[in-house]
């Protein structure tokens, strides 16, 4: 089999189409057959910096779907041929791979390889951001960065789906008709920071209840500023770069958070729940994914480049 592995961190040059030895699959595993696997800015964030889990040598990715084609000891399913996908499994830009079954999901039938490839990691991630880390209530207003991104996307359609209203924040003009077709009822165009004042303009003076932040160190601060009092800052943006405060210098009382998508879903009962709300979403048109890109397995260096320059919205797919 190929694999897309890193000897080295670095720039997308460090990619390497690699050829490896076919894994075989242990007791309670499975051996997966790679159907799609999505980009991620994490896997930049590997690729770049690496971090923990991440040493190189090592197979980038972490999310995808694809077909198993066989069965560790003890394995009675999911069965050979049935669709399976993952939201978190490292080593995922390979043509074959070996997958602990508590990691997967199974694909329901109506939900196409690509959406079932696209929709986990942002999914779940904007899941955890509209519930657990501020529960969008019907009226609230939220700011959405990076709002023509995959997490922005599907952020930007569960606020809408739970009667909130979304302020997106893109980096480029031609970014604009995406975040409004997700829904969004404002869209600025702003790169870095400085767009607190328009937030309170558009509402009224008061500022936003939340602010869900992935843009990284550039856009800490007009992001708190842009908020009520009390309202929630949801950074999410570590890869981006981690700004450094005091307690003291948050304004209006906010309150700062660093939403982990893993406490989302951290029993195998909680993937399952979580999962399932997303496929139903998906199944009931409330929740899109815009695939923008695709890419051979083999070119997972030039998605890399694309997604880092800025020029992509919606979510990038590497296709075997």
């Amino acid at each position: 089999m190929h694999a897309i592995r890193i000897e080295e961190h670095g720039g997308p040059e460090v990619m390497r189409w690699t050829e490896l030895p076919d894994p075989s699959p242990g007791p309670g595993e499975v051996l997966v057959r790679l159907g799609a696997a999505g980009v991620n800015y994490m896997d930049v964030g590997a690729r770049a910096r690496g971090g923990p889990g991440w040493a190189a040598p090592a197979i980038l990715g972490v999310e995808g779907m694809g077909r198993v084609v066989a069965l560790g000891e003890g394995v009675r399913d999911p069965a050979e041929g049935d669709r399976v996908a993952w939201f978190y499994h490292p080593g995922s830009y390979a043509e074959l791979l070996v997958v602990p079954v508590h990691s997967l999901v199974a694909v329901p039938d109506g939900v196409d390889d690509e959406t079932a490839a696209a929709v986990l990691m942002q999914g779940l991630t904007a899941s955890h951001l509209s519930t657990e880390t501020h529960a969008i209530a019907p009226g609230d207003t939220a700011v959405v960065h990076a709002a023509a991104g995959g997490v922005g996307l599907m952020l930007t359609q569960l606020v809408k789906a739970r009667g909130g209203r979304v302020i997106g924040l893109v980096s480029r003009e031609d970014k604009v008709p995406a975040a409004k077709e997700a829904g969004a009822d404002h869209v600025l165009v702003h790169s870095g920071g400085g767009f607190e004042d328009r937030i309170r303009e558009l509402t009224g003076g008061r500022g936003a209840d939340v602010v869900y932040d992935g843009g990284g160190a550039d856009t800490f601060r007009s992001s708190q500023l842009a908020l009520r009092p009390h309202g929630v800052h949801a950074y999410y943006g570590p890869f981006m770069g981690v700004p450094t405060l005091r307690p003291t210098d948050l304004p209006n009382s906010i309150l700062l958070t660093y939403p982990v998508v893993h406490h989302h879903v951290d029993t195998r009962a909680a993937l399952l729940r979580r999962t399932g709300e997303i496929f139903d979403l998906v199944l009931a048109d409330r929740l899109t994914p815009r695939v923008t890109g695709r890419y051979a397995l083999a070119d997972a260096a030039r998605a890399h480049a694309d997604l880092e320059s800025r020029r992509t919205t919606g979510k990038l797919l590497l296709l075997p």
